[in-house]
């Protein structure tokens, strides 16, 4: 892959501030940012957004809103309202779509937590349309599904989407979370056919991994045939970015521009949109 077609997530770099960002990748070449909320907390939107611009970046997504469930209807409440905020900070930022981590509360089965994610977008979809924001579900990897999100493969994704059937609802696909899935060749195409697959992450899933939120690996470091998922993502016709995604203490730990160098090395043997 020619690496201009590739971007990265703020989070990958969690060391660097969000002007170090900016500058980092478009000084390694990449070709775009999507930016997590941490990155730019207490920064001037309407600042970061004129620096990405000038760098010649493109601006994808704005990680992450979502956390849609709560015992009580205040609880689920304030999440609307908070990703309401979530929804204004991308347009302030002149990103297009919002990542949406839709949430699991302990001790609810995960019917009501489905229910309760279905009703939070619904809830906000007229915001993001009168904002003119895509909204992008991430279905986690079922490790997750008690406290992070009951959306925990595309199968949930692609049924959640298609319910709530709204042209600025889609899906992001992310390896890291999906690889695992019988169907998920299939699953890619249903979402690509129906034009829901707004995203696309890569990262790989470590076998050996010593922490399963901090300790995820580059492509081809794990089990996931990141390679070949690559190849049914772009089979069913998503010419979108590659998006960079990778959480890892190791990483962090290192040098931000030799990793970076690492990134671009291990996304050569990917195809280009």
């Amino acid at each position: 892959m020619d690496i201009h077609h590739a971007t990265i997530h703020t989070f990958t770099t969690r060391p660097w501030s969000i002007d170090q960002c900016i500058e980092g990748y478009a000084r390694h070449g990449f070709g775009g940012i999507s930016v997590w909320r941490k990155t730019v907390a207490g920064e001037d939107l309407a600042r970061v957004r004129k620096k990405i611009a000038d760098s010649g970046l493109q601006g994808v997504s704005l990680v992450r809103g979502g956390f849609f469930t709560g015992q009580t209807k205040e609880e689920r409440r304030a999440a609307v309202v908070e990703n309401c905020k979530v929804i204004d900070e991308a347009s302030a930022l002149g990103l297009p779509m919002v990542v949406l981590v839709c949430g699991a509360t302990r001790g609810q089965i995960p019917s009501d937590n489905f229910l309760q994610i279905e009703q939070g977008i619904e809830g906000i979809l007229p915001h993001a349309e009168a904002a003119g924001i895509k909204l992008a579900v991430e279905p986690l990897h079922p490790m997750y599904a008690g406290d992070r999100s009951a959306i925990c493969s595309l199968r949930y994704a692609n049924d959640l989407v298609e319910l709530i059937s709204h042209p600025l609802l889609g899906v992001a696909v992310d390896v890291y979370h999906l690889w695992w899935e019988l169907e998920l060749q299939e699953q890619i195409d249903r979402c690509a056919d129906e034009g829901h697959l707004f995203a696309y992450h890569v990262c790989d899933f470590k076998a050996d991994m010593t922490d399963t939120l901090y300790d995820r690996g580059l492509p081809g470091e794990g089990v996931a045939n990141v390679g070949v998922i690559d190849g049914w993502v772009r089979d069913a016709g998503f010419e979108g970015t590659a998006e960079v995604e990778v959480f890892s203490r190791k990483y962090w730990a290192g040098d931000q521009d030799e990793y970076l160098k690492q990134i671009a090395e291990n996304l050569r043997p990917f195809r280009n949109p």
